[in-house]
């Protein structure tokens, strides 16, 4: 059994796709405040490529990712992990199903940004949303973001993408990125970033994994929120504050 003094050991349920499970991992690296190897979140990860596809999944046309995630999942709590993290925003649309199957709790990606969002405004914000078909269609940022919303007292309306922006721009730019092409999917994204701030967007939300890997602060003139730096934040936090026994 792994000991860590004073960490909680944190189970990356990843792979989906790979190099967002990297870059999920260099940012909860990056987000500790450490001096030495001994200081940082201890992690175990489970990088399985071969995971079905989510949005097929949920459009009927392929396999569902369930099995194969809650096997992952238990894989990750057999190396003794006492919470998982998913550094894949559309996987969250089977959450219930997993955290039933677990013993551990499972953080979501979509309370870390929603979190993250009210940093960036406290009062009203207009967010636009970038993420996959699925993630979008399914309501899983909308139906989620407005529950917190409600149940902190706050605000929130939201600007998603048109049926023509997801299908012209932002699906071939995911597909671009998982490709290896992170230069096409840029160029395609910043059409619509640019697209939801013309239509008033105060705040975007990188809805997917892939996205944060070619998009930063520098592409837009208001703010983007990375659920995968904010995901990274909760896992440092939560690790520092629990420890192995």
């Amino acid at each position: 059994m792994l000991k860590s003094k004073g960490y909680g050991l944190v189970g990356v349920l990843g792979g989906m796709g790979p190099l967002a499970t990297v870059d999920f991992m260099t940012k909860v690296i990056e987000s500790t405040p450490a001096s030495c190897d001994q200081e940082h979140i201890p992690m175990i990860v489970s990088c399985i490529p071969q995971i079905p596809d989510r949005t097929q999944a949920y459009k009927g046309e392929g396999a569902s990712p369930l099995n194969e995630m809650i096997a992952n999942a238990k894989r990750l709590v057999d190396a003794d992990a006492k919470v998982i993290a998913m550094a894949c925003n559309t996987a969250h649309l089977w959450f219930e199903q997993l955290q039933k199957a677990v013993p551990v709790p499972i953080l979501h990606i979509v309370d870390s940004a929603i979190e993250a969002i009210y940093k960036v405004d406290n009062s009203r914000p207009v967010v636009g949303l970038l993420a996959t078909e699925a993630t979008i269609s399914s309501g899983l940022y909308v139906n989620r973001g407005n529950s917190i919303a409600k149940a902190q007292g706050k605000e929130l309306a939201w600007l998603l993408p048109t049926t023509k922006e997801i299908a012209e721009w932002v699906m071939p730019a995911i597909s671009s990125i998982k490709g290896g092409d992170l230069k096409a999917g840029h160029t395609l994204l910043i059409k619509a970033v640019n697209a939801l701030r013309d239509r008033g967007a105060t705040a975007i939300i990188m809805g997917c994994t892939e996205i944060p890997l070619v998009l930063n602060s520098s592409d837009s003139d208001v703010p983007l929120v990375d659920p995968t730096q904010s995901l990274a934040t909760m896992v440092v936090e939560w690790s520092t504050q629990q420890g192995i026994n």
